[in-house]
């Protein structure tokens, strides 16, 4: 894929190179992901470019070309006329929906009886089915093992002041087979801005003013410097450059989680290969990429508009309106990994996230009253105490 220039627009042009029938191509994945030395399904083992047997120990290695400089977005035009008309790429994949919260993910293999890992209700199996999806441009692969997750993950939990002790407890002791790797799909994209505004620029200047205090019951005349703004209209034109806006296609992880995940280790993205998803399940994505721009363009507004306060100069400033156009505007499909705990505690839903890349963790946590209340009475007892103590004295 190469960008061509056209006027002051970039834009860049797919080209799509079929060198066997779709059916070839799934087939050639699926004999790649079985061990030829005893037959069972291989695992990608997380911080390698290989799957692994977990049976025999047979290592297959993923070949990959992925260079940094390639990694590089479609056009969004071109994208979503590619989704109108069908012509997208797609693969098969074996799907299920969970009743309780609606999250669409991809199941394992030979797998009877599951949990969502959003929500922890028991998964309906026989809603299973195999349907066409969307195939990724790009896939993150996981670099942290489910045993560094855990480590992660109880390390946090430790941290947790207030927790209800039974559930640290609870989670210490069955964090391994609650912790669930899965890909979360995201759009990312790219775009360089240019924004009219217009506004006003304000220039501090300071006046001297008396005023009167009374001081031992007689009148004293003082001064001080009382600070006024003079603004002065102002308008003209700024440019952003904006790389590598994500968004969370999925509303079953809180949006908030997702971006404090961020940073991602985006210079590690691979071609999507349906290797690095052995042993992992994905999710389907619910946001689609023009409603995830919405939120995109959300996202650009405080660098867009600290661009125009810069640009105004002065002490303050305030901006009227502005127009922002999105030239040279590109998207890309991900699926980034997080290791992922759901569970309910006292008819409540929380969750626990590992970003698989880095080790960064996030959630959300109930709180014990009692440890609270203990904490205020023990505060309390020892204000007193010290109170008794000084009054002794």
């Amino acid at each position: 894929m190469q960008p061509a220039a056209t006027g002051s627009r970039l834009h860049y042009h797919i080209h799509h190179i079929v060198p066997m029938s779709f059916e070839e191509k799934t087939s050639e994945t699926v004999n790649s992901l079985k061990c030829q030395n005893c037959g069972a399904i291989l695992h990608y083992a997380p911080g390698t470019n290989s799957l692994k047997c977990e049976y025999c120990g047979t290592v297959n290695q993923i070949e990959d070309d992925t260079l940094s400089a390639a990694i590089r977005p479609v056009d969004y035009d071109d994208f979503i006329a590619s989704q109108q008309n069908h012509t997208e790429a797609t693969q098969q994949a074996v799907v299920v929906k969970c009743v309780s919260c609606g999250a669409s993910t991809t199941m394992l293999p030979n797998v009877t009886a599951d949990s969502c890992p959003f929500c922890a209700s028991p998964l309906v199996i026989d809603t299973v089915q195999t349907t066409s999806i969307l195939q990724p441009h790009y896939v993150l692969p996981f670099v942290v093992t489910d045993k560094q997750a855990v480590s992660h993950f109880q390390t946090w939990m430790g941290k947790l002041w207030f927790a209800p002790s039974d559930l640290v407890k609870r989670v210490k002791d069955g964090s391994s087979q609650q912790l669930k790797g899965i890909y979360i799909p995201h759009w990312s994209y790219d775009t360089d801005t240019d924004t009219q505004y217009s506004g006003s620029r304000g220039e501090y200047y300071y006046t001297t003013e008396t005023y009167t205090v009374e001081v031992n019951g007689k009148t004293e005349t003082r001064t001080r410097e009382v600070r006024h703004t003079a603004w002065y209209p102002a308008s003209g034109r700024v440019e952003n450059n904006f790389r590598d806006i994500l968004v969370s296609a999925s509303p079953s992880l809180p949006r908030k989680m997702a971006e404090i995940l961020e940073p991602w280790l985006l210079d590690q993205l691979k071609k999507y290969d349906g290797r690095y998803l052995s042993g992992f399940r994905a999710e389907i994505y619910q946001t689609d990429a023009q409603q995830a721009l919405v939120i995109a363009k959300k996202r650009m507004v405080p660098a867009i508009e600290s661009e125009i306060c810069n640009d105004i100069g002065g002490d303050t400033q305030r901006i009227d309106n502005y127009d922002v156009d999105y030239n040279s505007l590109g998207v890309k499909y991900l699926l980034l990994p997080v290791w992922i705990s759901a569970y309910r505690y006292k008819n409540k839903l929380y969750h626990f996230v590992v970003n698989a890349c880095t080790g960064e963790v996030t959630g959300d946590r109930p709180y014990s009253w009692m440890k609270i209340v203990g904490l205020i009475l023990g505060i309390i007892f020892g204000i007193f105490v010290l109170y008794a103590i000084a009054q002794s004295q």
